[in-house]
């Protein structure tokens, strides 16, 4: 078994916001949802969220990101706009602390409803952009809110299966490049309104398995640098199609354990790199999947602990 570092990990975790004057601090402003989305799910998989301090503080501070002007909707930050991706980190990590009851779920899933377009399709803000990203944020957050009734779900589903290509794999948007991450979007979009059979698994599970560069680790698209994030991406959407077992589990866990930073915590994008948060998460959630390291079980789907998601159900 490779070294796993856990404890320098959660050392790594709790100290990320030490210095709040840093410039990496104050340049990361507009991704603090997903920041504390990844840090606290790390954790919990880590089985180390028992710090209730810090779980109060969080929770406040997400109760903060409210937009008023759009209620139900939360920004990435206090005082910035509500979109549908920080909308759905803050119910994933109040779903983490067992803390539903403080949101507004009924206007969250108005919120989120009033962000499909004619075609199916949702944006990501009241200004418009579209990409399947947010149709399955709008899927997975509808789902736990039991909102989906709110929503043309047959209609999000044919824009969906618009995005899949010759290859088998989706783009972000009909006729764009094929992209991993952007098929875990699309598979586990699908997967949540029981629509994986219009997809033809065996061709989009070898184009996934073809992401497996030489080292051990995915790339997301042909002849690019492997990454550790796609660990969590191509793996999780392999588990949702019965195809998991159709790539090297251990040459991938490899991989992500020469990622990690032996001296201060963390996981890189690829070894040898600064660990930083959203690495950090996805490697550790690719670990869980792959069971390959002392973690919380993690759930294909919702990239949430399976604890958590058995306790929403």
């Amino acid at each position: 078994m490779e070294s796993f570092y856990s404890e320098k990990h959660e050392h790594y975790l709790r100290h990320l916001d030490d210095d709040k004057t840093s410039l990496e601090y104050m340049m990361s402003e507009h991704l603090r949802m997903g920041g504390v989305y990844w840090g606290v799910s790390a954790m919990a998989l880590l089985r180390r969220l028992d710090d209730e301090a810090r779980k109060d503080n969080i929770i406040n501070w997400i109760l903060s990101c409210q937009d008023p002007a759009r209620p139900g909707g939360f920004g990435p930050n206090a005082g910035h706009d509500a979109d549908i991706t920080a909308t759905h980190y803050a119910l994933l990590v109040m779903a983490v602390y067992n803390a539903l009851d403080r949101i507004d779920t009924s206007g969250m899933v108005q919120f989120i409803a009033s962000l499909q377009r004619e075609d199916g399709s949702f944006s990501g803000d009241h200004w418009g952009e579209v990409d399947i990203r947010f149709a399955y944020c709008a899927l997975s957050a509808l789902t736990i809110l039991d909102g989906l009734g709110s929503i043309d779900v047959d209609g999000c589903v044919r824009w969906i299966l618009r995005c899949m290509n010759y290859d088998g794999a989706f783009g972000p948007v009909p006729r764009a490049e094929s992209h991993a991450a952007y098929v875990f979007c699309a598979v586990q979009a699908l997967a949540l309104v029981d629509a994986l059979e219009a997809v033809d698994v065996d061709r989009l599970g070898w184009w996934l398995c073809e992401r497996q560069t030489p080292s051990g680790g995915f790339n997301g698209r042909p002849e690019k640098a492997p990454d550790v994030c796609y660990s969590w991406w191509i793996l999780s959407a392999l588990a949702s199609i019965d195809r998991a077992h159709w790539i090297d589990g251990g040459k991938l866990a490899s991989f992500i354990h020469a990622a990690q930073d032996e001296e201060g915590g963390g996981i890189a994008d690829r070894p040898g790199d600064v660990p930083d948060v959203f690495h950090t998460f996805f490697g550790l959630a690719g670990l869980s999947l792959l069971r390959q390291a002392d973690l919380a079980p993690i759930h294909p789907v919702y990239a949430l602990p399976m604890d958590v998601v058995r306790r929403s159900e």
